[in-house]
């Protein structure tokens, strides 16, 4: 398989060579990107807590201080309106700030100045200002981190308009969509699923996945490539159902389909706004049948929306009514999250329902 074919949608890579390939992982494509952004743009600032000398609570910013001086990548005080109300300053001045909430679960204190000022600063300038800004962070659970840390709150900000919203699931993925919110005029929040930073399933079958490092998405294409916004990535194609997934939950999906011989077609969204709602419409009129899997709380989620959207544009090809496997309506269990997520079980019950439909 060649880098192109990887995703759908690719801008090919400038200045890079598409043979000269790294096996990454998550943080480390995601390192790679802000390490060329930095370099290829003298307005591009890296910002956050202990983003700095520490490089990261992840180790995203890695090196990046070091390298590239404290002026273009620097801590910040504890304060989440303060990280992200110097960000819109600094887009509104001409910047690219990459600020980095160092849990998602901490970003609701900067809320109203993502929702009050950076989703609304282009409108009500009349384009004469933007707020170019791309928000990093980790998002969902994985490392038990219990209700402070774990949380998966995408759906508030797909609800703003204004605001993107995007979320690899792929090293590839993450470095070429990464660049692609930098360079974006528009402020984009980029959620990073924690649960797959360093490859997926760690922990959680009881056999040995296949290792990450041979898996096609682990290639990294060294140098600059984009993948545009608003396109969605086909990960398997099939007849029987359409699954549509973002995130850690893609490759769930993905094992329990394989595991269980279905013959489904896995769409990873990638980015939630904009949507790709032709590639879903597409899909599910094909297969007739869809499935929705994601790891937020079930009511109001984005699946929600996804259910919506799909009934409204394709009813008359439905075999049977749209499921949905997420994660519960409680607050996010600190020893029990494995039994929050969607797993093999739920999800393998909601194939068997939508199949025998």
């Amino acid at each position: 398989m060649s880098t192109a074919e990887m995703s759908t949608g690719v801008t090919e890579p400038k200045g890079a060579n598409n043979d000269t390939v790294r096996r990454l992982n998550m943080i480390e494509a995601i390192n790679d990107a802000l390490d060329i952004m930095l370099e290829r743009d003298p307005d591009v600032i890296v910002l956050g807590e202990d983003v700095g000398y520490f490089g990261g609570v992840f180790r995203c910013t890695a090196g990046l201080q070091e390298k590239h001086g404290k002026t273009r990548v620097f801590d910040t005080p504890i304060s989440e309106c303060g990280i992200i109300g110097v960000a819109v300053g600094m887009g509104a001045y001409g910047l690219r700030p990459v600020p980095e909430i160092q849990f998602a679960d901490y970003i609701y204190p900067g809320l109203d100045q993502l929702v009050s000022e950076a989703a609304r600063l282009r409108y009500r300038s009349a384009t004469e200002y933007i707020a170019p800004m791309t928000v990093r962070t980790p998002f969902g659970g994985g490392i038990f981190g219990g209700q402070t840390h774990s949380q998966s709150p995408e759906a508030l900000f797909t609800h703003v308009s204004g605001l993107k919203t995007v979320i690899p699931s792929t090293p590839y993925d993450a470095k070429g969509l990464l660049i692609s919110c930098i360079e974006d005029n528009d402020p984009v929040i980029f959620f990073e699923p924690k649960r797959i930073y360093n490859g997926p399933f760690s922990g959680y079958y009881d056999k040995p996945a296949e290792p990450w490092k041979r898996h096609p998405q682990s290639e990294v294409p060294e140098g600059y490539y984009r993948i545009p916004l608003g396109k969605a990535r086909t990960v398997t194609e099939g007849e029987a159902l359409t699954v549509l997934a973002y995130g850690t939950m893609v490759h769930v999906a993905e094992s329990v389909c394989r595991e269980k011989g279905v013959d489904a077609e896995i769409l990873d969204l990638r980015t939630l706004a904009p949507l790709d709602i032709e590639a879903i419409e597409a899909s599910v009129k094909k297969t007739g049948r869809c499935l929705i899997v994601h790891e937020a709380t079930r009511t109001s989620g984005f699946g929600a929306e996804l259910s919506a959207l799909v009934t409204e544009r394709c009813f008359y090809h439905l075999e049977a009514p749209v499921e949905r496997v997420t994660g519960f309506d409680t607050p996010y269990p600190h020893s029990l999250e494995w039994a929050y997520f969607p797993g093999p079980i739920r999800i393998g019950e909601a194939i068997d329902q939508l199949l025998s439909e």
